[in-house]
């Protein structure tokens, strides 16, 4: 019970105190606000991301994999590849016809993925990404034809048609219906016989929009690409086969169809869900304590300011502990009593952080067009580190202030 009224009492000597000094109250407490706001906003952004992502390959559908040359987590420069990547043959549509002969596999298909503009009419977007592909795309990975249709067996061997996804619809032509007219792409005209809404939980890095799909002999006939980057197998096992089994099956038909013997390397890689959740696991990962150690330089200026307030605070009330000492209050009680008044007044500026970090995750929820929500865990870790700050940086001032003789401090004028 002593312990519990002492909590009380240093909580109420901090609300006074800063309702005393508003304005040194909140410079003080600035860099703790900052740095809790940081955490909670990139813990935020974080979870956003990688909720995306999961609800990305769910529209994919969890058993998709790809075929592709060399797998890496950053692309590879196409004028300096190395070695083992250049001795690696480069995909060719023989190869996803040999993985589409296997009795288990539903899908197998050669896509590119272009970079480009597209433009009508003296209008242009910025860089999209624009697939070749094949009508089964959205298959794949997910989407809605919303008007036209998709590309005939005849239209797969190379016509210039496209379909687009329906912002750059809306961006090109207004309220005008694009069925039928003519744009271009990277240059080369294309005919839209098609207009589709991409799923909405789709993740898209910036600059990576996906704006069209093409067929792939069109692409391939007309656009300059890389074909170490750029060229992939999208397979689908058919339903009740499993993704390791598949994977098995496609390793094996590759290999045969290379001609590749018994102890020689694979001249190729398999890209699962699992692996491209792991590569961004990574670099959220990297990102988020990157700015943790931000963040900490906000917290440690803080910590300093509440130091330096908690300082001034002691020297002011120098007569009120040699009084407090002099009726019986031991260095113990005194000692608290400073350390509670500095866990408020960071446990304040967590408070006002957390505050802030969820106005922050809710703009960037809506200017990113992520499906963000701030955790739980981070508003109390949040809390946690203000209420750690202020008593780590507390300290000094208290026991300098516990230290004090009492009947020099009530000689103090």
């Amino acid at each position: 019970m002593r312990m519990v009224h002492n909590l009380g009492e240093g909580v109420a000597l901090a609300a006074d105190s800063i309702r005393a000094n508003k304005l040194r109250s909140g410079l003080t407490i600035l860099g703790v606000v900052i740095g809790v706001a940081t955490v909670m906003t990139i813990a935020s952004m974080v979870q956003g991301i990688r909720t995306q992502i999961f609800n990305a390959i769910e529209t994919a559908g969890p058993t998709a994999f790809y075929v592709v040359r060399f797998f890496s987590q950053t692309p590879l420069n196409p004028d300096r590849l190395p070695y083992e990547v250049r001795i690696r043959p480069v995909l060719q549509t023989s190869d996803a016809e040999a993985i589409a002969r296997i009795p288990e596999i539903g899908y197998s298909e050669m896509w590119v993925q272009l970079f480009e503009r597209i433009e009508y009419q003296g209008e242009r977007t910025g860089i999209l990404t624009v697939f070749g592909a094949d009508s089964r795309y959205m298959e794949i990975q997910g989407g809605t034809l919303l008007r036209g249709r998709l590309f005939t067996r005849g239209e797969q061997a190379g016509a210039q048609v496209v379909v687009i996804e329906n912002d750059v619809a809306e961006r090109l032509f207004g309220r005008a219906d694009p069925l039928g007219r003519v744009l271009r792409i990277g240059g080369n005209p294309l005919r839209v016989i098609g207009i589709y809404q991409k799923p909405e939980n789709i993740f898209e890095p910036p600059g990576q929009q996906i704006g069209a799909i093409i067929p792939f002999e069109t692409a391939r006939q007309n656009f300059h690409y890389d074909e170490t980057n750029s060229l992939v197998i999208a397979v689908k096992p058919r339903s009740g086969v499993s993704v390791s089994e598949a994977q098995d099956m496609v390793t094996v038909a590759l290999r045969r169809a290379r001609h590749l013997h018994p102890g020689m390397p694979n001249t190729f890689d398999l890209i699962t869900q699992d692996q491209i959740l792991e590569v961004v696991g990574n670099l959220t990962s990297y990102f988020f304590i990157a700015m943790i150690a931000l963040s900490s330089v906000a917290l440690l200026v803080g910590g300093i300011g509440v130091m330096a307030i908690m300082m001034v605070s002691v020297t002011d009330r120098t007569r009120e502990i040699g009084l407090r000492k002099a009726v019986g209050a031991t260095r113990r009680e005194i000692l608290w009593q400073f350390l509670v008044e500095a866990a408020t007044l960071t446990l304040v500026g967590g408070v006002l952080g957390i505050g802030l970090g969820l106005t922050s995750g809710e703009l960037l929820k809506y200017v990113l067009r992520l499906q963000s929500g701030v955790p739980l865990w981070s508003a109390v870790l949040a809390c946690l580190v203000s209420v750690f700050i202020g008593l780590v940086f507390g300290l000094y001032p208290a026991n300098r202030a516990s230290r004090m003789d009492p009947v020099e401090a009530l000689r103090h004028e």
